[in-house]
């Protein structure tokens, strides 16, 4: 049963067909009075932009929209910058796919509605979003890594639109231009206007910034960790916590210590 003195929450709503948009409104508006929708989007595109401009606690996202469809838009929302994990909206794909495919979103991370959104259901959704959201902030919560989560939820709904793994980095070393087998790299971290590539005997230097690489690299062995590192899973050495209580990670052969955001920390639950 719902709350009778519910979370206030802010939301965008995003698809491309407006009759579904006002249907998902008034169905919201009856499961979840206090929530107010602050914009809607018309496509995946626009979804980003006024993710950016402000900054909802909720995105519910359309899996088939033109321009960048649902799980595209999410995969650049969640890379969005801010000033911290927590200002991160929770994202809800809105979906015509069968039972058997939504096997895929079973894995507490986001959560989805059928079209057409069904009273029962939204109730459901908005009692799961506002205890979310209530636990924002507290020491237990670790939230699961969404963007490897939305690297399969797209190569499992999506196959067709996903593109092969990275294979290569073209980089600079010095003087010089380098091919460097991604294989080879132990990690990439955000470096002012540039992104270091760190292999075991080289650093070098990329233009192609932290959240494009999320979308190129195979999830399965490049983590990302924070907002601005991602890291060779075979080159993690080990986890271990520092006097904060702040996740850090060490990379075989390296003296540095990579630290691993709140956003991230399911990566490694129970350490």
């Amino acid at each position: 049963m719902t709350d009778p003195n519910p979370t206030t929450a802010r939301a965008l709503i995003a698809d491309d067909e407006r009759l579904m948009r006002a249907q998902l409104r008034a169905r919201l508006a009856e499961a979840w009075p206090a929530l107010q929708i602050v914009a809607e989007a018309a496509n995946g595109l626009e979804a980003v932009a006024l993710t950016h401009e402000h900054r909802p606690d909720i995105v519910f996202l359309d899996i088939r929209m033109p321009g960048l469809t649902g799980l595209e838009a999410a995969r650049r929302i969640v890379q969005l910058p801010g000033p911290d994990d927590a200002s991160l909206p929770e994202i809800v794909f809105v979906t015509a796919y069968d039972e058997h495919a939504l096997q895929a979103f079973e894995q507490g991370a986001v959560d989805y509605v059928l079209k057409p959104a069904q009273a029962e259901r939204l109730r459901t959704t908005a009692e799961r979003l506002q205890r979310r959201l209530a636990e924002r902030g507290t020491p237990a919560e670790a939230p699961p890594p969404l963007q490897q989560l939305l690297h399969r939820l797209a190569a499992r709904l999506e196959p067709g639109r996903a593109a092969p793994p990275l294979k290569w980095i073209q980089a600079g070393v010095g003087p010089e231009i380098r091919m460097i087998a991604v294989d080879a790299v132990l990690y990439f971290i955000s470096d002012d206007k540039y992104t270091r590539v760190q292999t075991a005997d080289m650093e070098a230097l990329i233009r192609k910034p932290i959240k494009e690489l999320v979308e190129a690299l195979d999830p399965e062995r490049f983590w990302q960790i924070h907002r601005s590192t991602l890291v060779n899973v075979q080159a993690i050495a080990g986890v271990a916590r520092d006097d904060r209580g702040r996740q850090i990670v060490s990379v075989k052969g390296r003296p540095e210590r990579l630290e691993v955001s709140r956003s991230y920390a399911g990566l490694f639950k129970g350490m």
